[in-house]
């Protein structure tokens, strides 16, 4: 097609060039040749200028570029998939591995293997970086979706009716077991030491007015001891695998602009000097998107939410 448009141009320019010519002066036929030479010149610049916007439209559209994230399962790879459908739109080509481990998909973003994870929070990324050394970080409007946590009853189906010596269970490794404390102090059951935050254990409870008895138990038997407790404190994903719903169920969950949500907050990371790569942000908009969010919701029921807090 272009060189139909430059054989044109030519064509019409060596037709003058001739009409003049046939008028019996020679000058005014160099001048058409000039000007035929002229205008092939033009088209061909206004061609490549052409070729040149195109291929800078495709660059920024993505053109096939390939996205490569490593994912757990559930939700992250989950979300992932309905992204696929939106980025091909734009002309990348996301491609997901989904990881059981917490470990490797780091290890393969630091390595360059991979472009990008979806399976961690804050805080574990924050630490992992501490403990190996790495060099990863959050990319640029990366913070996606959290998990709340909530209570649930066990023996008992109100807060309301909470009494004096009632046992509650909860998470008993550090990070969940904050979470959990952080939430009791959300509804007003203990009062923590100020500062404690995000690092508290039972150590750190100032006041427990109803003298609540806090069960300690490993994150994932949390659920299973609702029927010999009041109350226990379930992190989101354990609690869909018992088959309870935040929405239904959770009789109090996270506030969504609470210190915890902050830390918690599941990311997409990248290593350092990724954060705003085109391809990356262009993934992390699509994961903010109208039809992302709407996803999640239909999707989860409130065990997982979309983040929409400050990046």
């Amino acid at each position: 097609m272009k060189n139909n448009k430059i054989l044109a141009v030519v064509s019409a320019a060596v037709l003058a060039a001739g009409v003049l010519a046939g008028c019996g002066s020679s000058k005014k036929a160099d001048t058409a040749a000039s000007s035929a030479a002229a205008a092939t010149s033009a088209a061909t610049e206004a061609d490549a200028a052409a070729t040149q916007a195109a291929t800078a439209d495709a660059a920024k559209d993505g053109a096939g570029e390939k996205i490569t994230v490593a994912a757990s399962v559930t939700p992250h790879a989950e979300i992932l998939a309905k992204a696929k459908e939106i980025l091909a739109g734009q002309g990348y080509d996301l491609e997901v591995k989904e990881f059981e481990d917490y470990v490797q998909p780091n290890n393969v973003v630091e390595s360059g293997e991979f472009d990008a994870n979806y399976f961690q929070h804050v805080n574990y990324l924050n630490s992992f970086n501490e403990e190996n050394g790495t060099h990863l970080t959050i990319a640029e409007n990366g913070k996606i979706h959290y998990e709340p946590f909530g209570i649930y009853g066990g023996t008992k189906k109100s807060l309301d009716e909470v009494a004096d010596g009632d046992a509650i269970a909860v998470p008993n490794d550090t990070t969940n077991e904050a979470r959990a404390l952080l939430l009791l102090q959300q509804e007003g059951l203990i009062k923590l030491k100020d500062g404690a935050g995000i690092t508290a254990t039972v150590n750190d409870i100032a006041e427990n007015p109803h003298n609540l008895k806090i069960v300690e138990i490993e994150a994932a038997q949390v659920s299973k001891q609702l029927p010999d407790v009041a109350y226990a404190v379930i992190n989101g994903n354990y609690a869909m695998q018992a088959g309870l719903s935040v929405e239904k169920d959770a009789l109090a969950v996270e506030s969504a602009d609470g210190d915890a949500i902050q830390q918690y907050v599941n990311v997409i990371a990248v290593k350092e000097g990724n954060e705003s790569l085109p391809k990356i942000k262009a993934l992390t908009d699509v994961l903010h998107s109208d039809e992302i969010k709407q996803f999640i919701k239909d999707t989860y029921k409130g065990s997982v939410v979309p983040y929409e807090g400050e990046q």
